[in-house]
């Protein structure tokens, strides 16, 4: 018995009109399906909702709700921004950076590109207040990923011993930074 893939990844927004029109316009993402209910299918609860579906390319679903009749839409405060974000693939360097510059012209915030080694990204944020990451593949990728396939049982040993950053994986970052 094995999980085949994610069926689709669900996060809420502030106004599902606009954030299908700035995921169609940003990122190119096809608008595929839209459910709207007054009662929660799987509780029960009478609570009036609209849920948006994304084509994020290969079989991948970004979903939205939009919950009018819930408080404003908040984020953890002692969780960093940095750290809960929504991240796609995009084919090369190439792309990744027409789309950073395509992001920029339509006045949109972007930090980076980030080298991590075995990839790259570029990051910003949508109307809901999400972090999303572009990332694409370093040309040495396949090698950095096999290194780092290699030592991933160890390092996750130390970290749960120690709570510190182990240096198996060094390596990411001996090359010099490539903007």
């Amino acid at each position: 018995m094995k999980i085949d893939r994610v069926h689709h990844v669900a996060y809420r927004c502030m106004d599902a009109k606009e954030t299908v029109l700035w995921y169609h316009q940003m990122l190119k993402m096809d608008f595929v399906l839209a459910i709207a209910e007054d009662q929660v299918p799987s509780t029960r609860e009478p609570d009036p909702y609209m849920h948006v579906f994304l084509d994020a390319g290969h079989g991948n679903v970004l979903a939205f709700f939009e919950l009018p009749t819930k408080p404003p839409m908040g984020r953890d405060p002692n969780t960093p921004e940095w750290v809960q974000h929504i991240a796609f693939r995009v084919k090369d360097r190439a792309e990744l950076l027409e789309f950073r510059d395509h992001l920029h012209a339509n006045g949109v915030e972007v930090l980076g590109v980030t080298d991590h080694g075995a990839f790259h990204s570029i990051y910003f944020f949508d109307p809901n207040g999400h972090r999303v990451e572009l990332a694409c593949p370093d040309p040495e990728e396949e090698s950095m990923i096999r290194r780092l396939d290699a030592v991933k049982w160890d390092m996750l040993e130390e970290w749960s011993k120690t709570k510190r950053a182990p240096k198996h994986a060094s390596f990411l970052h001996e090359r010099e930074f490539k903007q």
